[in-house]
């Protein structure tokens, strides 16, 4: 009988960002960046364990990908 393993998805997620951090975002289903997009800043805020640290590191993240949170996506087309 052969088992499938639930592989995860590599994350590039920030590797310093804080456990509580991790938890909230795995909790809203976020695994990488790409799904980090979908979401604007303010709702990642509301996010418990999420500060402003983790912010600042999402977003240089972010931005290293050429990627932004959903809200930042229409400041920088304007």
């Amino acid at each position: 009988m052969t088992v499938k393993r639930n592989i995860q998805s590599e994350s590039d997620l920030p590797a310093k960002l804080s456990q509580p951090a991790q938890r909230a975002l795995a909790g809203a289903g976020i695994k990488n960046l790409k799904q980090l997009t979908k979401f604007s800043e303010s709702e990642i805020k509301q996010l418990h364990g999420i500060g402003s640290n983790a912010i600042n590191q999402l977003e240089a993240a972010l931005a290293a990908k050429g990627l932004s949170f959903a809200d930042n996506k229409k400041k920088s087309k304007a």
